[in-house]
Formats: C-alpha cells, sequence, structure tokens
C-alpha cells in the first residue's frame, strides 16, 4: 500500500506553490493528490474531504497551503489522524503567525520551502515504505556530494 501526500489547497490561487510540493514529493517516491477547500469558504467541503481520505488505509500526510490566516491547517489538523504540514506560500500578505501559533492540540508542523515540505513528508512515510526510504537517502547522500564538491571547488578559487 503506497504512502500518500495530500496537499490540500486554499484556493486555485495556490496551484504554483501546490505543484512545486507535488514535484518534489514524486521525485521522493510519494504518490500525491491535490485538493481544493477552503476553511473559510468550504468548510463542509474540507470536512467531506478529510472524511474521505481518513477512511483509506494508506500511510499519509497532509500538506496544507493556504495564505493569509492559514486557518486551513489549524481547521485541518484536528480532524485527521496523521501529521499536517503547513507550507503557506510566500507573500506580503501571508501571516507566519497564523501558521506558528496553534492551539494547544493543534500541532501541524510549519515548513516554508516546498521541497522540505515534501522532503519532511517523505521522512514522515519512509517509516511505512522501503522504496521512500531509498529516494530519502538517496537525496539526502546527494545534497552531501554538493556541498563535498562546492568544497573542493572553493580551494581552488
Amino acid at each position: 500500500m503506497k504512502p500518500l501526500v495530500v496537499i490540500l489547497m486554499g484556493s486555485p490561487v495556490d496551484l504554483d506553490h501546490s505543484r512545486a510540493i507535488k514535484k518534489a514529493a514524486e521525485n521522493l517516491g510519494l504518490k500525491v493528490e491535490m485538493r481544493t477547500g477552503s476553511a473559510h469558504r468550504t468548510p463542509e467541503h474540507v470536512l467531506q474531504l478529510l472524511r474521505t481520505y481518513e477512511q483509506d488505509p494508506r500511510p499519509k500526510v497532509y500538506v496544507t497551503v493556504a495564505g493569509r490566516s492559514n486557518a486551513l491547517s489549524g481547521f485541518t489538523d484536528p480532524q485527521v489522524s496523521a501529521p499536517v504540514i503547513a507550507c503557506p506560500p510566500p507573500g506580503p500578505e501571508s501571516d507566519i503567525w497564523s501558521s506558528l501559533r496553534m492551539p494547544p492540540g493543534v500541532a501541524c508542523a510549519y515548513i516554508a520551502e516546498p521541497s522540505n515540505a515534501a522532503m519532511f513528508a517523505a521522512k514522515i512515510l519512509a517509516h511505512h515504505d522501503k522504496d521512500v526510504a531509498d529516494h530519502v537517502a538517496r537525496e539526502q547522500a546527494s545534497q552531501r556530494e554538493r556541498v563535498i564538491s562546492a568544497d573542493g571547488e572553493s580551494r581552488n578559487v
């Protein structure tokens, strides 16, 4: 049973940011589904989506992508048993504090960089899927090699 990353966007404005997360997650061997629903405008729709995903027995991580107040993360987390990662799109209207300061019992992770949100989801889901664990290990090795290579090049500058 392949683990799943559910990317939940607050509106179509969040599509480009969500695509970056999706691409990075797929590169790490994850299955990804993207959905749209607003905590403010369509709360019943979001609840129905979450109920459906919660009935799905696959291991999963939710990534919420919503700017401004980012209510979507705080709305999603207490409805689900799986981890929630808040990865709001950057911009002058985004309120980082709404992602960082959740009430007690609402435990979303906050990760600003789309590729890091995907990596965090992959690390969580790697415990359920050896293929994902192998992708994570290869990506980490690749990152280390880039730094070591850059170190060698920097000595010759």
